[in-house]
C-alpha cells in the first residue's frame, strides 16, 4: 500500500466475541507473506464465502484488509488443508483476552522468535499449542 498505511479498525462489529477487519500495513504484509481472499478460502475449504465470514465471527480465522482495493484476506498458514488450523481459534481468543488487537495478534503470530523454531504460527502448526497459548497469556501480564 502506498506510503505505509496505518493499521486501524474498519468494519466488523464491536463488542465481545466479534471480529473486526483491520487494514494491514506494509510490515505486517511482509511478515505474513502468503494471503488468501475470502473466495479463495471458501474454495480451499469447499464451502461458500458466507461460511467463511461465520468462521471469522467465530474467531476460527482472522482476516485483514490489504492492497489498494482493501480486499479482505486471511493468512494462508491459518488453513490446514481443507479446514482452519484447529489450534488457531483458542489461540486467537487468548490473544484477544490478553488485550491484543487483531493486527497486533497477527504481528505476534508471524514475528520470528529466537526461542522457538521460527514463529508462533510455525510452532502452532508443529503441534506446540500449549506452549504458544502460555506465551500468549503471558502477554497480558
Amino acid at each position: 500500500m502506498p506510503g505505509g498505511t496505518r493499521v486501524g479498525e474498519i468494519g466488523g462489529r464491536s463488542g465481545g466475541g466479534s471480529w473486526q477487519a483491520v487494514v494491514v500495513d506494509d510490515s505486517l504484509d511482509t511478515l505474513v507473506g502468503s494471503w488468501l481472499t475470502l473466495p479463495d478460502v471458501a474454495e480451499r475449504l469447499g464451502t461458500d464465502v458466507g461460511r467463511v465470514r461465520q468462521l471469522l465471527r467465530d474467531r476460527q480465522l482472522l482476516a485483514v484488509r490489504r492492497g489498494e482495493r482493501n480486499v479482505l484476506c486471511v493468512p494462508e498458514p491459518f488453513l490446514a488443508g481443507d479446514h482452519p488450523l484447529p489450534e488457531l481459534r483458542g489461540t486467537l481468543v487468548v490473544l484477544a483476552d490478553s488485550g491484543l488487537s487483531d493486527a497486533e495478534a497477527l504481528a505476534w503470530l508471524f514475528t520470528p522468535d529466537a526461542s522457538l523454531p521460527g514463529t508462533p504460527i510455525d510452532a502452532l502448526r508443529a503441534g506446540s499449542k500449549s506452549e504458544i497459548r502460555r506465551r500468549a497469556q503471558a502477554l497480558a501480564i
